[in-house]
């Protein structure tokens, strides 16, 4: 069964200075993150690759990326874009921020007709996430009742930056299955050891919680359920400047009306990404180390 991989990149990288971080090269022959996703997820057996990305980044973008990756997998675009939106109302004309990771995701209808998984393009996963999402989307789940979700989880620990604070869904686990994620703000280590989330330093968060790092395993008719649920959204935020539709909120609402279960399935590989520009050296020495290890040839293409 052809299974896709959806990389939303549309991001405008605001707190990345120096250039679009999606585009940033970490390996020894130029790779960036996303070639080090797509190589992990083809070796899994995903055998289609959506890039979500702005219009104004398409030439750099297959430059950079795309026209390699076309060599071994079919690759598709699709533009995140503005005016992208329901018919029921015009948004406020000062608006220039992107509607959010699911509408990005949503604006990848007309390429993903199939079991697809989601990620984010600046999110290093690991092998271990892609295996084992590409296995969930290629096994019989039995009654159709309801939609079969299923979402790679890392400890929130692991998914920190040294240098500032972090958005993160963070899922509560009964037995295997997500019961609920929440979006949340601000999430740091600070000087006590403890980590937070928001303004103050009144949230303790547990820092062994599964979060969430945008990576899911959907079913292709997800896609519907969430073009009605962004109609709903926009409709009661289409004046808003700054409103979101979260994939994350989408999926939890889902669950907790029964439409959908979701399997968390827990990975052992690290997390990281560049969320920072800070960040870079890091990444950049990670990667040399899974080089040396053995995990990927210095050529990763060649």
């Amino acid at each position: 069964m052809k299974t896709t991989l959806c990389i939303l990149a549309a991001g405008l990288g605001s707190r990345f200075k120096g250039g679009i971080k999606q585009l940033e090269p970490f390996g020894p022959n130029g790779e960036i993150i996303m070639d080090y996703s797509i190589y992990d997820a083809l070796e899994a057996g995903f055998d289609k690759v959506v890039f979500v990305i702005r219009r104004d980044i398409k030439d750099a973008f297959d430059e950079m990326i795309g026209k390699r990756i076309a060599k071994h997998a079919e690759v598709e675009y699709c533009y995140q874009e503005l005016d992208m939106l329901p018919k029921c109302c015009d948004p406020d004309p000062e608006r220039t921020k992107p509607w959010g990771h699911g509408h990005a995701v949503l604006c990848a209808a007309s390429a993903v007709k199939e079991p697809f998984a989601v990620i984010n393009a600046d999110d290093f996963y690991g092998k271990e996430a892609y295996r084992q999402l590409y296995r969930f989307l290629n096994e019989d789940h039995g009654s159709e009742d309801r939609m079969h979700l299923a979402m790679a989880g890392f400890v929130l620990k692991n998914t920190l930056s040294e240098y500032g604070a972090v958005n993160r869904g963070l899922c509560i686990v009964k037995d295997g299955m997500l019961t609920d994620v929440t979006e949340t703000y601000n999430i740091r280590r600070e000087a006590d050891g403890k980590v937070y989330s928001g303004r103050e330093s009144a949230n303790e968060v547990d820092e062994n919680c599964y979060a969430s790092m945008n990576m899911w395993a959907l079913p292709a008719r997800f896609m519907d359920r969430l073009k009605e649920k962004f109609e709903l959204f926009y409709k009661d935020n289409c004046k808003s400047l700054t409103a979101e539709f979260l994939l994350p909120a989408a999926i939890d609402e889902m669950i907790r009306a029964g439409e959908a279960d979701c399997a968390v399935l827990p990975s052992h590989d690290r997390w990281f990404g560049v969320t920072y520009a800070e960040d870079k050296a890091g990444v950049k020495a990670e990667i040399a180390k899974l080089i040396e290890s053995g995990a990927y040839p210095a050529d990763l293409w060649g």
